[in-house]
């Protein structure tokens, strides 16, 4: 079974250089019953759907399938919750591993993290010094919540 394990922390974008270019992300969400996730991503010109199960500690089950662009943006406009989940991804090498720095833009705008994928929770890596604060185990920053309680409503609460 595939398995998603991942490691999400705050950054300083003070201390981290940013490449010039970044892929836009515009992702949606379909509303289940269960803590299983399934969302809709379109990725510069692929898109996707993908299911993930319930999150253990850094761990999940994920399924994911390329569909084509225009079913996907069907999909986004008919199905999916909104706002969408709207963010820039820059990718870093640190070390042996690709990090994943997504800025968040819309709802979410201000919200700025950074994700390293692992082949097990285990496995030692890198940690830059503009990684700042973990917030894997945080589910307020997993994207499927983010499009219930976006980002820019947190400090209303």
């Amino acid at each position: 079974m595939p398995k998603e394990i991942e490691r999400k922390f705050l950054i300083d974008l003070n201390l981290v250089v940013l490449p010039a270019n970044g892929e836009v992300i515009k992702q949606g969400y379909i509303q289940t019953i269960s803590k299983t996730v399934v969302r809709v991503r379109r990725y510069g010109q692929k898109a996707f759907l993908t299911l993930k199960g319930e999150n253990s500690g850094a761990s999940r089950s994920e399924f994911e399938y390329e569909i084509p662009v225009a079913e996907a943006e069907t999909i986004l406009i008919e199905l999916c919750q909104k706002p969408f989940i709207a963010k820039t991804r820059y990718c870093i090498n640190v070390g042996k591993h690709i990090w994943e720095i997504d800025v968040f833009s819309g709802e979410n705008e201000g919200l700025i993290l950074a994700e390293i994928e692992l082949s097990s929770e285990t496995e030692a890596f890198e940690i830059p010094n503009w990684a700042s604060k973990e917030v894997t185990d945080d589910s307020r920053y997993y994207n499927s919540n983010l499009v219930n309680f976006p980002y820019q409503s947190w400090a209303k609460v």
